[in-house]
């Protein structure tokens, strides 16, 4: 912690204005965002409430206060920049040593929300007119309709599924998404068969 003291005391006055917060406080507060996934706020209010928080940022006692307002971790990021993170990362890599340079790591994410989009009736259905529409645009094939505004606002009322008021409208908009990916299937089949390749 104290090569980071001589690499980030640059960047702080000594003898103009209110004294600042210790640094090895602000990087504790900091390596915990990032470990804990926390926001500024929610790390300052953490460090409030764990005891182990405070003696991973150097408080040997425990302090009942908060450490800093949370706009200060902001000011505090702007102020080292992107040299100071890389330096606070060499620093936790030269703490692990070998640890640190594992080959494999092993994650439990059964708990990690996953990115995932379910295949609902709507999507399926709007994945399906748009696909025909490029099929057909790049072979070519003549269409009368390609139904695009139809389709941007069967969306729109298809967002309104759980409002009880409006679940009418929306199983309308749904049924007549089906009939038009029907619709536009049965026309592109025919369509391509007729015309010469």
């Amino acid at each position: 912690m104290d090569s980071l003291d001589d690499a980030f005391e640059q960047h702080y006055s000594q003898d103009n204005g209110r004294p600042s917060k210790p640094i090895r406080l602000m990087v504790g507060l900091l390596l915990l965002k990032q470990l804990e996934n926390l926001s500024d706020e929610r790390v300052v209010l953490q460090f409030k409430r764990n005891p182990y928080y405070q003696y991973f940022c150097g408080y040997s006692n425990y302090m009942p206060g908060m450490p800093c307002n949370a706009t200060e971790l902001v000011h505090f990021r702007k102020r080292i920049g992107v040299k100071g993170f890389n330096l606070i990362f060499k620093m936790s890599v030269a703490l692990h040593g070998k640890q640190a340079q594992e080959s494999t790591v092993l994650i439990d994410t059964t708990v990690q929300e996953k990115n995932i989009t379910y295949p609902t009736d709507a999507k399926l259905a709007i994945k399906i007119i748009n696909r025909l529409n490029k099929l057909a645009k790049r072979h070519g094939i003549q269409q009368r309709r390609t139904y695009v505004k139809e389709v941007k606002n069967c969306r729109l009322s298809i967002r309104h599924f759980r409002h009880v008021k409006k679940r009418a409208k929306a199983k309308k908009a749904l049924t007549r998404l089906r009939t038009i990916a029907n619709k536009l299937i049965r026309v592109t089949t025919q369509t391509s068969h007729t015309q010469p390749v």
